[in-house]
């Protein structure tokens, strides 16, 4: 039904287009009295009050190919088109279909898709929304024709996918140009020395034509892609570098948002998945501006943060790091940065202290202005034998607050924080968890608030660290902040959207854990809920993941046993797969006792 309504409404528009350069040239004549100017250079075009138009008779019809090569002049020329030429190309449209194969036409395509318009000051008209809103791309590539108004229903995606994917080649554009270099200073650097730019360009055209064909759109992609790249006269290896970076544009965002980058096993998979160094400065590109489309809500400073560290440590692999013996001298590193920084700040004693109490994991997973905070918190706890210390630090660059908790190490420990998160009105967006040597837990949350942004008022971080100090004490009683937090009523429309629960769980996607993913309808308190039940299984969380898809939630944890082994017996995880799904579907679990 959306989509019908979409395509009628697209055709009012056109019809619009049509019937509107009348009155136009009417108001013009009685107005300007501007007599048309013929385009200079071999063209046989003109202009009329500074626009691109044709000059009667149009041949478009006999020659289909005038209708590119006005655009085209258009191009060169910093001219926008004028409603007398766009009502002649809808008119004339379906004579593309002869097209396809013309090699002059696909490179005349090309040129109009790589130069989007940088300067959104100018009346020079981005090419791709004329080309789809006139139906000539749809005739010239007929597998775009399946995706124009496609509607996907959910509270995630705001476009329809050809909408989407315009949007997101005009956001390449805008990264290419520098308009973002303030906010995404990596990708205009990469941009700025692009070798595979045409491959790109088509990659980001077609990374979701696959979409609404049944099975996954990347496989569907990829394969339309080697079909389509020879018709726009892409050469062999630019066509195999746009199937491939189709069949993985969400790598790097599934593997940022959803996986922990610290484990060295995440990092060596995906580098031997993309092999290339310029592969990679590829998919981060087309991953930036496929999520930039989306809608304005998707992007934040914390994605960003996540995927160029991501970006930066796969980097490092391509060209030869994360050796072991790598690995052990920068422990020691950061150990020596730790001590440096507190020198002359703390007491020797709790220098030393502190720096016996982390696991190799701990000082490879923060940077030494971090490491030298909890050395602070440490010390405090020591000193006024506190039994819970919690710290929120706001870090807006970011568009996050990091939430510190030093507590003695106890089952139900993330779902008594996850509570009080939940009834605090924050979205956990990363979290980390540390048992230190001495038995007591340093965990580390990244949250946001509803706008998804940083808390950075002191009467909001007071309030975080009073909940949490709270739900630890069992001061807090959590079901009841949570329901509280659930009478906010829900949209009919956000109410109709499906979220069938599932569980997803692995085996091989780390040496040391067992990786959990939990698909599920977001609510208050679901994360609760989940890591309730994983306490009840008796299994100890090392680092979750929660990523929101407008309604649905994707979290993933990295989970061991008691003994610190992953699960492997099969009726151990059927019985764990049945109590997770219960917790997604049923009433919220009891909150297990410390």
């Amino acid at each position: 039904f959306m989509r019908h309504y979409f395509l009628t409404a697209r055709d009012v528009m056109r019809l619009t287009s049509v019937l509107q350069p009348v009155v136009l040239m009417h108001l013009q004549d009685q107005t300007t009295g501007e007599p048309p100017k013929v385009v200079p250079g071999p063209e046989e075009f003109q202009t009329i009050a500074g626009r691109i138009c044709p000059i009667e008779p149009v041949t478009f019809a006999a020659q289909p190919r005038e209708m590119f090569r006005l655009l085209d002049c258009g191009r060169r020329h910093d001219l926008p088109l004028h409603p007398i030429a766009m009502q002649q190309i809808i008119r004339n449209e379906r004579h593309a279909v002869t097209l396809r194969d013309d090699p002059e036409t696909a490179k005349i395509f090309l040129d109009l898709l790589c130069e989007p318009s940088a300067d959104e000051t100018k009346a020079v008209p981005f090419w791709l929304p004329i080309l789809n809103e006139t139906g000539l791309l749809g005739r010239l590539l007929p597998d775009w024709s399946r995706v124009v108004g496609q509607m996907q229903f959910d509270s995630y995606h705001i476009y329809t996918v050809d909408e989407h994917i315009v949007e997101a080649v005009r956001m390449m554009g805008q990264i290419e140009a520098g308009r973002m270099a303030d906010e995404i200073p990596l990708a205009y650097t990469l941009a700025s020395d692009l070798r595979s730019r045409r491959a790109l360009y088509v990659a980001v055209l077609l990374h979701d034509i696959g979409k609404g064909r049944g099975g996954d759109h990347s496989e569907i992609g990829a394969d339309l892609a080697l079909t389509i790249c020879p018709q726009l006269g892409l050469d062999p290896e630019e066509t195999d570098t746009v199937s491939w970076l189709v069949l993985h544009h969400l790598l790097l965002s599934q593997t940022a948002f959803t996986r922990d980058i610290d484990d060295p096993r995440t990092i060596l998979d995906l580098a031997d998945t993309i092999q290339s160094p310029e592969r990679l400065r590829l998919l981060l590109l087309l991953t930036i501006a496929d999520m930039r489309a989306v809608s304005p809500k998707v992007w934040n400073a914390w994605k960003a943060t996540l995927l160029r560290e991501l970006f930066s440590r796969v980097a490092e692999v391509l060209e030869g790091g994360l050796a072991a013996t790598e690995r052990d001298s920068r422990v020691n590193h950061a150990r020596e940065l730790a001590r440096d920084g507190l020198t002359g700040t703390l007491p020797e004693s709790s220098i030393d202290r502190f720096l016996d109490l982390g696991y190799p994991s701990y000082w490879l997973g923060f940077d030494t202005d971090t490491q030298m905070r909890h050395a602070r918190m440490v010390h405090d706890s020591d000193r006024y034998r506190s039994p819970v210390t919690v710290e929120a630090y706001p870090i807006p660059e970011r568009g996050v607050t990091e939430l510190t908790v030093l507590c003695a190490d106890h089952p139900g420990l993330f779902s008594q924080i996850a509570g009080a998160l939940a009834v605090a009105g924050a979205s956990i967006v990363d979290a980390r968890i540390h048992t230190l040597s001495d038995g007591m837990a340093l965990d580390t949350f990244w949250v946001q608030d509803g706008e998804g942004c940083s808390f950075e008022e002191p009467h909001q971080l007071g309030r975080l660290n009073h909940l949490v100090e709270q739900a630890l004490s069992g001061r807090l009683d959590i079901r009841k902040g949570i329901e509280d937090a659930s009478h906010h009523s829900t949209s009919r429309r956000m109410r109709a959207i499906h979220v069938p629960p599932r569980v997803v769980i692995d085996n091989t996607a780390s040496d040391r854990h067992t990786v959990i993913e939990v698909n599920g309808r977001d609510r208050p308190g679901l994360l609760h809920d989940v890591t309730s039940a994983l306490s009840s299984a008796s299994l100890q969380i090392s680092s979750a993941h929660i990523t929101t898809y407008g309604m649905r939630a994707v979290d993933v944890f990295y989970v061991r046993d008691l003994l610190g082994m992953k699960i492997t017996d099969p009726v151990r995880l059927a019985r764990l797969r049945e109590t997770l799904l219960a917790s997604l579907t049923s009433s919220p679990v009891t909150t297990p006792a410390s």
